[in-house]
């Protein structure tokens, strides 16, 4: 059966379900790419089931994402710079070498994505997220040396919570080596993440809960951790310098390798 929907600057043909293609996506990854390779400006895909697509090495010319569907979708070598992802589904998908640089990702979900071929991360280009607005999003993974400098991630949720449906062999959010320098994660859920090596210059964590995060030989110059909630945060060799609001800690009694 054959379905015709309106979808940006032109009509293409959607089929249930092509060779080769998830069963569950509206359209096949063939139209998806002609689309925005013809489109001159954003296309609507807002709200739409792209879900397991190879959708990889595309230049997605701030196109609009909006709560789609995008579960297990390849987006290996992606631009999705300035698009506009908030509250997708993005569980799953392979992101190893995308840009989501200045991407509106508010309230979306990116639990387990792929960013290297193995368990540990090896010499794949990570993800970049630079300036990106996460606020409020949900990410669970293994994220290590990803680039969000400068990214908001206010409010946002990167602890362990609930089950995601899969075997799980991670037990926290991994940002070793990570770049997030200038990030806003203030009243954030940091609940176990590991900032091992990570630079974190100027990053705000106001408020933030730290339950059990590991900022071990992280670099927190001039970071601001008013009000945030240490209990058994490990600080062993962290570069401290300039940090803001160690004196107005929330349960610093607690906190492991504090040198003050």
């Amino acid at each position: 059966m054959i379905n015709f929907r309106s979808l940006g600057f032109v009509t293409v043909i959607a089929f249930a379900c092509g060779p080769g293609e998830a069963c569950g996506a509206e359209f096949t990854a063939r139209e998806v790419t002609e689309q925005l390779y013809r489109a001159t400006g954003p296309v609507d895909l807002s709200g739409r089931d792209l879900e397991g697509l190879d959708l990889s090495l595309i230049d997605f010319k701030k196109t609009n994402l909006q709560n789609a569907r995008m579960f297990g979708v390849n987006l290996s070598g992606s631009n999705l710079s300035g698009a506009d992802l908030a509250a997708a589904n993005l569980d799953r998908a392979n992101i190893i070498g995308a840009k989501f640089d200045g991407a509106r990702l508010a309230g979306a979900t990116m639990l387990r994505p792929s960013t290297t071929v193995g368990r540990e991360p090896g010499a794949e280009t990570p993800p970049s997220f630079v300036g990106a607005d996460l606020t409020g999003a949900k990410v669970f993974g293994q994220l290590s040396r990803v680039d969000l400098t400068r990214a908001n991630l206010e409010g946002a949720t990167l602890a362990p919570f609930g089950k995601t449906g899969f075997i799980e062999d991670l037990f926290r959010t991994e940002l070793e080596g990570a770049q997030l320098d200038g990030a806003n994660l203030g009243m954030s859920d940091l609940t176990y993440v590991s900032f091992r090596f990570a630079s974190l210059k100027g990053a705000n964590l106001r408020g933030a809960k730290l339950h059990n995060a590991d900022f071990s030989k992280a670099d927190l110059t001039g970071a601001d951790l008013t009000g945030a909630d240490v209990r058994e945060a490990d600080f062993d060799g962290a570069v401290l310098t300039d940090v803001i609001g160690l004196d107005r800690l929330s349960s610093r009694d607690l906190a492991r390798n504090l040198p003050f």
